[in-house]
């Protein structure tokens, strides 16, 4: 616990999946790619609980087997490809408060960054404690700096192409950009609730990590490129 507040981790995870079938129980590594964010979880000094959030009855049974809660199963309304991840978080936090379990703080942990581990959720969460923050949100540096980039007109003039600032400088003396990364959301329950957004308004920070970390499974090339991170670490 920080300061003695409560703290779960809820990982959003339905059945349906496009690009990869069943992307969720998907074998990475000997173990179904939710069970490493569950890991991540369970491993946490600060966690109190892991709950998934699942609308798939071999997706729950998969998620206990490897030491989540499953205190419900989600509903269909809420298991559509529209389906907003807000309104999930707060179908989860509302049953779990009506069931009498009440968590000061919310850790949103998508299944689909296997990469990100208890280490660098408790450095989150440090950081949270640290800057006396109501939110922490993991993000990245973008690949590509948006500073080379723009839209091309239909003429093909690129005249204007890049702002004066950055004209005629080395790509290493322009400043980072950073991208939020989908590995860790961390938010004061309250004002989640408050605000509907896990993206508050203030005393909201930014917890840096590599891209090799923020790896976000989306597609076949994702969760090989997965597989040869984890090799070097596992």
């Amino acid at each position: 616990m920080i300061d003695g507040k409560k703290i779960v981790a809820i990982i959003p995870a339905r059945g349906g999946s496009k690009r990869i079938p069943r992307k969720n129980i998907k074998k990475l590594f000997g173990r179904p790619l939710i069970a490493w964010s569950i890991k991540a979880g369970l491993e946490s000094k600060y966690i109190d609980d892991v709950i998934v959030s699942t609308d798939d009855l071999e997706i729950a049974k998969i998620s206990v087997k490897y030491g989540a809660d499953v205190p419900f199963i989600r509903p269909d309304s809420l298991s559509t490809d529209f389906a907003k991840s807000v309104d999930v978080l707060q179908h989860a936090i509302d049953f779990l408060n009506k069931s009498g379990s009440n968590y000061d703080y919310l850790v949103l942990l998508q299944p689909t960054s296997p990469l990100r581990n208890a280490k660098h959720i408790d450095e989150a969460m440090s950081l949270l404690a640290k800057k006396n923050a109501d939110a922490v949100i993991g993000v990245c540096k973008v690949h590509d700096n948006p500073l080379w980039s723009d839209i091309i007109p239909e003429d093909l003039s690129i005249s204007s192409f890049l702002n004066s600032d950055v004209i005629g400088k080395r790509s290493q003396d322009v400043d980072d950009y950073y991208k939020v990364n989908g590995a860790i959301y961390i938010c004061n329950i309250d004002q989640f609730i408050r605000e509907k957004t896990l993206f508050i308004r203030e005393k909201n920070f930014a917890y840096k990590m590599t891209r090799e970390d923020s790896i976000d499974i989306d597609n076949n090339i994702d969760f090989e490129l997965a597989k040869i991170y984890l090799s070097s670490v596992e």
